[in-house]
Parts: structure tokens; C-alpha cells; sequence
């Protein structure tokens, strides 16, 4: 196995999601940690993964991750909530490359801050039939009540920018998926897709005060730079780092949606690949 040290720190740090949702992710290693360099892939083209077959989301991932690796990275984050789910607690998942998914971080953030041990998620169908967020957090707190729900329409509200909180489609879809978590009386909720941040605002005045949000990708960042800290393997550079970003569909609808999830601007190429050359990796 290789040894990943500061001989590797200047590398870029890997992400990759089935969509858009996994810039909130990048968003967040940028607040944290600015000077690093980082590879994002969005597989826009085959979104959502969701509602796939377990089978048919490894493969994806698998393509993925190798698209990710050949760019030489250091560390991989699947930020996509669905992949993460799947894949589970496979660290080697990405080889000798030091990997993380969504769930660990959210859920070790989760029961850090729950008081009644009620704990609520959601997620894609895959992530919820999957249930690897229950048993994450049933091996941290044996006690815990995790109540889950699928929140099917939330991706595609999202990748087609539909989240205003006034607008009747998101109020209608925010109760019918969050009135079974909130009738349990959960104090906290994970949400366990990187697109749900985006309905933050939403799912938030749904919920009430109460209720405290967990970001599963913002916690995968925090993950991140806890890992490469204590590897050695944080960029040493003075300079801000760059943001590379890939897609399979239309780099012009990449560029217009992916705002909403980056919060500035891209402030990095973007380039289209086709799905062939993934499959072929």
C-alpha cells in the first residue's frame, strides 16, 4: 500500500457526486481549508442515483472513483449520499487513496448533538432502503431511535431549482416527507443527501428551532481536514487553491445550476466528458 504522507500534500483533494449536490461539500473544504486544490466530477448525466438498483449505483461509483484517481489525488470524498449508503464502511474503497463517504461524519455529528436520542434522516430511496445510517448510529448509541424517511421529489426540486421556501411545490413536498420524522419528536435530523442543504431554509422552518439540521456533506468536509491534519497531509501553500470541475451532461447547465449550491462563483474550468470515457476507466 502506498504511503500517503506530506510527499503527498500538494495533491488535490477528489469529490465526486451524482449531481450538483456535492458542491455544498466543496463549498465547505473551501470556507475550511482555501489553499487546497480540488477535483470535482458531477455525473449530471445519469442523476439521480437514488432510485437505482444497489448494483447498478456500485458500478457507477466504481467509475467514478476512478475518473476521480486519475487525476491524482490525495484524498476521495463521495459526496453523494446514495454512493456513501452503498458503499458503507469500505475505507478501501478507493484503493490505497484514503476514502470517505457522507455517513460516519453525519451521523458522529448527529449523536454529539441529540439530547432525546431521537434522531430523524433523510435521504434517497437507495439511502433509506440501504439502512446504513440507522446502523451507524445504533453502533454509537445503542439506545438511539433513528426515524427515516425517503424524500424521492427532493433531488429533482433541486438539480430543476425548485427550493423556495414560499413556493407551494417545496411546502407541499417538505410536509409530506418531514410530518413522520417531526411526529416522532426528533431534536435532530441528518440530512443525508449532499442536495438537501439547498431546501435548508424549508426544512428548517418545518422542523422548528427545536429541531437541529445536520449537513452531511458540510460534515464530510470537517472530516476531511480533520483526516488530512492528522496525516500530514494538509497543502502547505499561501496562494488559494484551484477548483477543477468535470461533468457528463451539459457543461452551460453545470454552469448556471451549479451557483446555487456553491454559494459564489465557480471560480474554476469546467469541462463536459462523456459518459464512455468513464465507463472505459
Amino acid at each position: 500500500m502506498a504511503d500517503f504522507s506530506a510527499d503527498n500534500s500538494e495533491k488535490a483533494i477528489g469529490v465526486f457526486d451524482s449531481g450538483l449536490g456535492g458542491l455544498t461539500c466543496v463549498a465547505e473544504l473551501m470556507k475550511l481549508m482555501p489553499s487546497e486544490n480540488i477535483i470535482y466530477f458531477g455525473d449530471t448525466a445519469r442523476v439521480p442515483y437514488g432510485t437505482r438498483s444497489r448494483e447498478t449505483i456500485l458500478e457507477y461509483a466504481r467509475q467514478d472513483v476512478n475518473f476521480i484517481k486519475s487525476h491524482d489525488v490525495k484524498m476521495i470524498i463521495a459526496a453523494c449520499g446514495t454512493v456513501s449508503s452503498v458503499v458503507g464502511k469500505q475505507k478501501d474503497f478507493a484503493g490505497d487513496i484514503p476514502f470517505t463517504g457522507v455517513v460516519i461524519p453525519a451521523v458522529q455529528a448527529a449523536c454529539a448533538a441529540t439530547k432525546n436520542g431521537r434522531i430523524g434522516v433523510i435521504g434517497t430511496a437507495a439511502t433509506i432502503r440501504s439502512g446504513a445510517y440507522g446502523k451507524a448510529i445504533r453502533n454509537i448509541r445503542q439506545d438511539a431511535v433513528v426515524i427515516g424517511n425517503a424524500c424521492t421529489m427532493f433531488v429533482p426540486m433541486v438539480e430543476n431549482g425548485i427550493t423556495d421556501p414560499s413556493d407551494i411545490v417545496v411546502k407541499a413536498m417538505t410536509e409530506r416527507y418531514l410530518k413522520p420524522i417531526k411526529d416522532e419528536n426528533v431534536d435532530v435530523l441528518i440530512l443525508g443527501c449532499t442536495h438537501y442543504p439547498i431546501l435548508y431554509d424549508a426544512i428548517a422552518e418545518y422542523m422548528g428551532e427545536g429541531v437541529k439540521l445536520i449537513s452531511s456533506g458540510a460534515e464530510a468536509a470537517k472530516y476531511t481536514m480533520n483526516m488530512l491534519a492528522s496525516r500530514n497531509m494538509l497543502s502547505a501553500r499561501e496562494e488559494s487553491g484551484k477548483v477543477s470541475y468535470f461533468t457528463s451532461d451539459s457543461k452551460e447547465l453545470f454552469e448556471t445550476n451549479a451557483h446555487a449550491f456553491i454559494g459564489n462563483k465557480l471560480m474554476g474550468e469546467v469541462t463536459q466528458i462523456s459518459i464512455d470515457d468513464i465507463s472505459q476507466k
